[in-house]
């Protein structure tokens, strides 16, 4: 029994499994007055002439309603795949993440979408949901993602390959357990994101833990490769509020900072840091669920349709009123005497 419970709750040990990025800005928040981290923090904001989105124009899309801090608050992130691109082209979402946040609650709840699920992105058709970055920018994705899941997004953060090995990297890597050998060759590049992984317990380095946050070259493909991703991340989630990491920040938030983009300002990562010390990782949810794809073709090549986007929407509302931290009731085999024998365990892991 006790190694099942420890089983059970294993998904639940990251207190913000899956929010790296969003983690990083808030610890960072936090400690800014102290180490003169408020310039790091501005810099993830790029103009217009800095931004690699700068050539689209925001106004083609309605803004969600503006987060004034007491209502519920959406961020997407976003990782690109910038290889074999000119200076202008934008990359595809190579991986889709929804971090939610209640302020009432304190729940956080995590919600990765597969990237070939084939909707409607607004003013272009039916597309796979990882071009609508490509197509209009960060702000096309948030309203397209939003769209999906139906709810609003009011924030992004996009980084690419290189920037997700610096922040490894710079915090020294991060010990985690491999759980198969991991082997593709990808000649794109001159073999610069090769995957070559044994199985065990390592460190890896940021180029270690870019290949097996990647691989999805198994039977159940990308459907397991986001289950490694949350979990991978939560492990970097655990390094970055080590003592040492939170004292060297100003040196995190640099090397990083060439690879990152958002339209949070400095005062939202404050809210947001805030937030997410005071919140707990209620559940995850895979979008759209394995009961609710139908696979198509389109042009010869296989996508994720959905099959009743309200169902969707639905299961998206219903993971937001869940709590998986919180044991259910246990009813002890006298019940089936008919006696009431129910016990409360209606505590919460966070």
């Amino acid at each position: 029994m006790a190694t099942q419970a420890k089983k059970k709750r294993k998904p639940w040990k990251w207190v913000l499994s899956g929010f790296l990025v969003v983690i990083v800005l808030g610890v960072a928040a936090l400690v800014y007055w102290g180490t003169g981290i408020y310039n790091s923090l501005d810099n993830f904001s790029k103009s217009k002439e800095e931004s690699r989105f700068g050539q689209f124009n925001n106004e083609t899309v309605e803004p969600p309603p503006k987060w004034e801090g007491t209502e519920r608050v959406n961020i997407l992130l976003l990782g690109g795949d910038a290889r074999g691109l000119e200076e202008n082209q934008v990359p595809r979402s190579d991986s889709i993440m929804i971090a939610s946040f209640d302020p009432v609650t304190k729940k956080a709840h995590l919600f990765s979408v597969l990237r070939d699920t084939y909707i409607d992105i607004e003013g272009h058709g039916k597309g796979r949901i990882n071009t609508a970055i490509t197509l209009g920018g960060p702000q096309l994705a948030m309203k397209t993602v939003g769209d999906l899941l139906g709810l609003d997004i009011q924030y992004y953060v996009y980084t690419d390959f290189e920037g997700f090995k610096a922040l490894v990297d710079t915090i020294g890597g991060v010990y985690f357990d491999v759980e198969k050998d991991m082997h593709y060759t990808d000649n794109a590049d001159e073999n610069k994101y090769d995957i070559d992984l044994k199985k065990g317990y390592q460190l890896l380095d940021g180029d270690k833990a870019l290949q097996y946050v990647r691989f999805r070259h198994d039977a159940m493909s990308d459907f397991t490769r986001t289950e490694r991703q949350r979990e991978f991340l939560g492990a970097v989630a655990d390094k970055l509020k080590s003592g040492w990491n939170i004292v060297q920040m100003k040196k995190i938030l640099d090397s990083v900072s060439p690879y990152i983009e958002t339209n949070l300002q400095v005062t939202d990562m404050l809210k947001l840091g805030q937030l997410g010390v005071e919140s707990h990782l209620a559940g995850t949810q895979q979008v759209p669920p394995m009961d609710n794809i139908a696979e198509e073709h389109v042009g010869g090549a296989s996508v994720l349709g959905v099959r009743d986007l309200d169902e969707l929407k639905a299961t998206v509302q219903e993971t937001l009123t869940k709590d998986d931290t919180v044991a259910p009731p246990s009813t002890s085999p006298g019940a089936e005497n008919g006696t009431d024998t129910t016990t409360d365990n209606s505590s919460t892991t966070q």
